[in-house]
């Protein structure tokens, strides 16, 4: 039998690690929060599988699934110093798709309730090993001892760690309706009163403990606190839409992590800001504005 070429091993190593960038890329968004991180890792993990002995990998996915993690765990550290340092409220980087565009296998592994805005923002609250174990465990299924591997940790350590990561998760995580008609209802109660300047229709779709989180970076002018209560929120939006031209500006409707959001477009179609929205028992708990446009460069006009 004829040994396979040098071009013949390198298309099939190309289409080994085709066939999982989705998963790789799911994997390093969830643990990072930004796309761009996520890219820069998914990167690292082709240049580190080309130079891989092939004798020595058993299963591709599970091989790359665990240097994508580890490269992932390593710059979570350094990406923690930075968020501490950082101006105002600090919240991940949006995925942003049109309402009606047909996602393909890969862009769904992305969009499960797993990346949603408000649970990415609580997984902020986890150590790198803690948000590492439960990305890994919780959401794809990785063993134990191959997670062990990623962080230095026993697997029993890792089963603590993941258990201990999924009661700050539960503690944490606002309640969330599963409906998807539910929220975009709520969704679109919000916009029409808020473009109509109705503020007892705006208070009546905000939760009265409705939480608005705005990441400008100390680019662009946001509260850097929370705001907290209908009421606040409510006089929020509308002072901002005073602010609005919609000869300069327009906003659209558009999936916003896999749910039902609203993206602000400047003059030439780019993304000036995106909003995501969580919503339980048919009102608004929380919306998390995305201003900063260093977040926004990723998404396409």
């Amino acid at each position: 039998m004829e040994r396979p070429t040098r071009e013949e091993i390198a298309v099939a190593d190309m289409e080994d690690f085709e066939a999982n960038r989705g998963h790789l890329w799911g994997i390093a968004y969830r643990i990072l929060g930004t796309a761009s991180d996520a890219d820069d890792a998914v990167q690292e993990a082709w240049l580190r599988w080309r130079r891989a002995d092939r004798a020595e990998v058993v299963d591709a996915r599970a091989f790359l699934t665990t240097v994508v993690s580890r490269i992932c765990y390593d710059l979570l550290g350094s990406a923690r110093a930075r968020r501490e340092a950082y101006v105002g409220e600090w919240l991940p980087e949006p995925l942003v798709s049109h309402p009606s565009a047909e996602l393909s296998p890969e862009d769904r592994v992305t969009l499960d309730e797993s990346v949603g805005m408000a649970l990415l923002t609580v997984l902020e609250r986890l150590t790198p090993a803690e948000r590492t174990a439960f990305v890994l465990h919780d959401v794809f299924a990785v063993p134990f001892p191959e997670i062990a591997e990623v962080v230095g940790r026993t697997p029993d350590a890792v089963r603590q760690l993941a258990s201990r990561a999924r009661r700050r998760v539960q503690e944490h995580a606002p309640k969330r309706s599963v409906n998807r008609d539910e929220h975009q209802k709520a969704l679109d109660a919000f916009v029409s009163a808020a473009l109509r300047g109705d503020f007892q229709d705006l208070m009546a779709v905000l939760d009265p403990d409705v939480v608005w989180r705005a990441d400008g970076g100390g680019l662009v002018s946001t509260a850097r606190r929370p705001v907290l209560g209908g009421d606040k929120v409510a006089r929020l939006v509308l002072g901002i839409l005073r602010g609005f031209d919609p000869e300069t500006m327009s906003v659209q409707a558009r999936e916003v992590n896999g749910a039902p959001g609203l993206v602000f477009l400047d003059p030439s179609g780019r993304s000036a800001g995106v909003l995501a929205f969580t919503v339980a028992d048919g009102r608004i708990t929380e919306v998390d504005a995305v201003l900063n446009p260093e977040k926004l460069s990723h998404l396409a006009p």
